[in-house]
């Protein structure tokens, strides 16, 4: 097995991707997640494995912008077993549904592919409607990628006077 593609950290936060030999950006890590590829972050300095922090600042750049995975609840939860005597089961237990969740889904386009034939690729940009660019509502229970105005209030009305 290939080792893994190695990108340094350096003091000043830039990442240097040793096999490109560039300086890549955040989006640039992501996408490597996303292409499932195999990589390492290292301090450039003291050669410690920073991938855990690297990959958990994405997932907050994710969550700060557009419509976050993880409602208030959950993160409150998640906080509440550091430290818990079920942490580490918790851990594998979060691990394990995120793979069968993963595996479903891919089960399930295999089978929508064996019925339907190859689906074709929707570019992001097409999941917006009309010139406005509004995003498609989330159906399923999200959060609205903006929140929305509040209704204009009515006009004051006058206290009833005893006659």
């Amino acid at each position: 097995m290939a080792s893994p593609r190695i990108i340094k950290k350096y003091p000043n936060r830039r990442l240097y991707d040793t096999e490109t030999s560039t300086y890549i950006t955040l989006a640039e890590v992501k996408d490597l997640v996303l292409g499932y590829k195999d990589f390492q972050v290292q301090d450039a300095k003291s050669g410690d494995d920073l991938t855990r922090a690297i990959l958990l600042q994405i997932i907050l750049e994710e969550e700060s912008g557009g419509v976050p995975m993880f409602s208030t609840d959950m993160l409150a939860n998640i906080i509440r077993y550091y430290g818990h005597a079920m942490q580490g089961m918790m851990g594998s237990y979060l691990e394990r549904s995120i793979s069968a969740f993963h595996e479903a889904q891919k089960r399930f386009q295999a089978q929508a592919q064996t019925l339907y034939g190859e689906m074709p690729k929707i570019p992001a940009e097409a999941w917006t409607l009309g010139a406005a660019g509004q995003p498609i509502p989330n159906v399923m229970g999200g959060y609205p990628a903006k929140p929305r105005a509040k209704a204009a209030k009515a006009a004051p009305r006058k206290p009833r006077t005893k006659k």
